[in-house]
């Protein structure tokens, strides 16, 4: 079924049209949602919660973009809805965690390691955790992440600059980076001699 075929089908409430649209997109909508719940199940009731969102508002939907990015983004908000409902998005860990280490942004693993990863950054605090992933994978500004969390523009980027080093800290740990060697750090810092 084409996406316009969904879309008109969507509009008329026709549930064969809503399964395919489902079908489409569910799949990696429930990624977003994943990195966003503590669990698969949470996960899997963001993204229930989502389709509904999506199926009651399709009327919205002007063509203006992508469909999945309209998705996408019906989903964050659900995602970061719930977990306001449950959360404070102010809480803090620990400054040392954030003193520990140096962020190196090529220290990025490869994409075999990609499953590991999300998992890493399932572990950090659900602040972090959710400030990383709307600043760094969704693409939202600081200013908008504020706006969403009910946080300080400060508070946003304090929280995603102390999650990106508890997530390397996290990843050097469990082996899936390596730090690298001093010499290495150097000729980085320094250029050739």
């Amino acid at each position: 079924m084409t996406e316009e075929l969904m879309l008109a089908g969507c509009l008329k409430n026709n549930a064969a049209a809503q399964e395919a649209l489902y079908t489409r997109f569910s799949p990696r909508m429930l990624g977003v949602c994943y990195r966003f719940a503590k669990n698969r199940e949470d996960a899997e009731d963001m993204l229930q919660e989502g389709f509904i969102k999506v199926f009651t508002q399709i009327h919205q939907y002007r063509g203006e973009g992508a469909l999945e990015g309209w998705i996408r983004r019906i989903i964050v908000h659900t995602c970061i809805n719930i977990l306001k409902k449950n959360k404070k998005f102010s809480e803090s860990v620990d400054i040392i965690h954030a003193n520990s280490l140096q962020v190196r942004e090529e220290m990025i693993p490869s994409i075999m390691q990609a499953k590991q990863v999300v998992e890493c950054i399932r572990i950090l605090p659900l602040g972090y955790r959710t400030v990383l992933n709307l600043y760094a994978i969704e693409g939202f500004s600081h200013k908008e992440i504020a706006h969403l969390l009910d946080i300080e523009e400060s508070t946003s980027r304090s929280q995603y600059t102390r999650a990106k080093v508890m997530l390397e800290d996290i990843l050097l740990k469990k082996k899936i980076i390596q730090k690298p060697r001093p010499e290495v750090q150097y000729l980085v810092a320094t250029g050739p001699r």
